[in-house]
């Protein structure tokens, strides 16, 4: 965290967070009016746990979490015509760490083959199946691949002994 500048944040929370949060908010009046809805926004298997050396990306997908899930639960008290999913990927082989900015000092390039290599499992079409299936079946809580699914159990099973569990997966 220390190696992110502010900027990092700000441009991460500005795509991230308020991308969700304005995307919902110019749809939401439409979906209301509608007979019946559906509003599915994207946090990350990263929304789920706090990751070293990855503070602003979990910053923002959290706040998407929090966001989505007051989301439903204001829907839920509007009569429940709009149901809302949060879809939590984990890794999906994108060209996503390509093209992601890191903090300084920190190798693009490494970051970008150690995600293509070793996290993102998932392909893109598995990934929408996943989350079609899910949203169809109106799901609050879409998990897609097995790495998201894991990290869901271990953060809620092991309670504050997770840090040490991701940490033995992480660094090994």
């Amino acid at each position: 965290m220390a190696e992110s500048p502010f900027s990092d944040f700000e441009h991460v929370m500005d795509v991230d967070f308020w991308g969700v949060v304005n995307g919902t908010k110019a749809f939401l009046p439409h979906l209301l009016a509608a007979e019946r809805a559906h509003v599915v926004n994207m946090s990350s298997a990263f929304g789920l746990v706090g990751v070293a050396q990855h503070a602003p990306y979990n910053a923002a997908k959290f706040a998407v979490r929090g966001f989505t899930d007051s989301l439903r639960q204001d829907m839920r008290a509007a009569g429940g015509k709009v149901r809302v999913t949060a879809v939590y990927p984990g890794g999906v082989l994108t060209s996503i760490a390509r093209s992601a900015s890191v903090a300084p000092g920190i190798d693009a390039a490494a970051v970008a083959r150690r995600f293509e290599g070793h996290v993102a499992r998932t392909s893109p079409a598995a990934a929408a199946r996943t989350i079609l299936r899910g949203a169809a079946r109106g799901e609050a809580k879409v998990l897609v691949g097995l790495d998201a699914l894991l990290v869901d159990l271990v953060t809620r099973f092991t309670g504050s002994y997770h840090e040490r569990v991701l940490d033995m997966v992480f660094r090994s």
